[in-house]
């Protein structure tokens, strides 16, 4: 009984993926659910967020799935039904964020911030070691700090 708990776990979470896309859902064509699969690899489930719709189980992941589905049907191809998608949900949906000129301020501006984190860290480091370690006053800024101070009565 003890060895076969391996091999019964290993059967139970290999298939856990494949779990979300529902018998309904499948197409008949092999070659058009491998499409589907594909497509639905690379698109975000909105409610879940760090999840492929493939691997979701939420009914908009769903949703998503037959709409896909649905695009390849009716003749699309894969970057097509990607597109319908994009469109409809916006960049979000992709797992993948592309790379374009109104994304590069994105990409660029955090390890800009973070060296300007930085920067500002050091600056306040040196002020603080300045104002902990104050230099001694000579004699003279002694006598000029004393006549300022001096009160007349």
């Amino acid at each position: 009984m003890i060895r076969l708990l391996p091999i019964l776990l290993v059967f139970i979470f290999s298939f856990g993926p494949a779990l979300a896309v529902e018998p309904d859902e499948i197409l008949d064509d092999p070659a058009l659910e491998q499409r589907a699969r594909d497509i639905s690899a690379n698109l975000r489930c909105l409610v879940c967020q760090n999840q492929s719709i493939d691997d979701s189980d939420a009914d908009l992941a769903k949703d998503l799935r037959v709409l896909v589905r649905e695009r390849l049907v009716a003749g699309d191809t894969n970057e097509e039904a990607m597109q319908y998608i994009v469109d409809r949900y916006g960049e979000f949906v992709l797992l993948n964020p592309v790379i374009a000129p109104h994304t590069i301020v994105l990409w660029a501006l955090a390890p800009v911030i973070f060296v300007a984190g930085l920067v500002a860290l050091v600056i306040v480091g040196r002020r603080r070691k300045t104002i902990a370690n104050p230099t001694k006053m000579s004699a003279e800024e002694k006598a000029a700090l004393a006549e300022l101070t001096k009160t007349d009565d």
